[in-house]
Parts: C-alpha cells; structure tokens; sequence
C-alpha cells in the first residue's frame, strides 16, 4: 500500500498524463486475466510493430521468434515461436500486465503496473511501460503466433 501511494504521489509531481487517464481495471482470477483491458480486441498489426519495435516493447531484447528479419534477437528468454499454441489470451494477458504474478523471479518486465518495482527510471516512475491499448494489441499479435 505504501508503495503505491509513493507511486502516486510521485506521480503527481511529475505531472504524470498516464495516471491522469487513469489504469484500466485489471482483475485477475487464478493465473489470467479474463477480459480485455479496452474492451475490444486488440490490433495485431500494431502488436507486431510493438513487438519488434526496440524502443517501444524492447520483446527482442529478450526474446527471439519468427523474425528473420530482425537481427540481433534475445536468448534470456522463451522463444515466442509457437506463443499462441502454449498459452491462451487470457494467459498472455496475464504475463504482459505483470509477470511477477506468475513468478515472482521472472525478469520479465512489469508492462501494465506500476507498483512494487525496483530501480525505476524517473521518466517510468508512476506509469506503466504500455498503455491497455498496446497491452492488447501485443496479446493480439501473441495468440497468432501458432506454429
């Protein structure tokens, strides 16, 4: 609790927009997040960009997947060739708001939350690294991702 009212109030300083359009309501039950964080289906086109986008999603520091195009990929993490057959959109939803949920270890990135974490940059301090929007659009892209 102290955390986030820190978070918040840090927030505030810094003017910060993405509070003031305040985080979609997340509720999880069991390992997922059975609805979506906009209420419509994310855009899977925009989800690949978010994906491969280095400066946006940074997956590929990370991960590697079907991207031949891309150069340089990740091995610290699981591939995301075949994302969509391992884990439901719910599941992927769940690891893209906070993965830390999941295993408290992980060194996957907090994308939808903003709480609890350490070493934050100021210019990330009180917002979340996507918006609920980009969040589903990755989830989108994600689920194609079959073979």
């Amino acid at each position: 609790m102290r955390a986030t009212i820190a978070a918040i109030l840090m927030a505030l300083a810094i003017g910060d927009s993405c509070l003031a359009e305040q985080l979609a309501q997340v509720t999880v039950v069991g390992n997922v997040i059975p609805g979506s964080l906009t209420g419509v289906p994310g855009d899977v086109a925009r989800g690949r960009s978010i994906v491969l986008n280095r400066a946006v999603g940074l997956c590929l520091l990370c991960h590697s997947g079907p991207f031949p195009e891309e150069r340089f990929q990740g091995n610290l993490a699981p591939d995301l060739k075949g994302t969509g057959a391992r884990w439901s959109v719910e599941q992927l939803r769940m690891r893209m708001v906070d993965s830390r949920k999941l295993n408290p270890d992980t060194i996957m990135p907090a994308y939808y939350a903003f709480d609890g974490l350490n070493r934050v940059a100021p210019a990330y301090a009180g917002k979340p690294l996507l918006t609920a929007e980009q969040i589903e659009d990755v989830v989108a892209f994600l689920a194609t991702l079959r073979d």
